[in-house]
């Protein structure tokens, strides 16, 4: 999704509606704002990033086990 705003004399922008309410900003809802280079990315804030994170990633495969799987065949050959 791709929206085009423009920066106010005091450097506020607008974040367009159907992107605030897919992400539910409201206001007073704050944001963390991080540079990547040219980029510019605004990301909510939250207050415990690791509950935040919990659960993003898939629980199987294990890479833990998958690295001692690799670990032991090597150990053996």
């Amino acid at each position: 999704m791709s929206h085009t705003t423009k920066i106010s004399i005091k450097g506020q922008i607008v974040i367009p509606g159907p992107m605030r309410k897919k992400h539910h900003l409201e206001p007073g809802t704050r944001v963390e704002i991080y540079e990547y280079g040219n980029v510019i990315c605004i990301a909510p804030r939250v207050a415990e990033p690791i509950d935040a994170a919990y659960g993003m990633l898939p629980a199987s495969p294990s890479l833990a086990e998958e690295l001692l799987r690799e670990r032991n065949e090597e150990r053996n050959r």
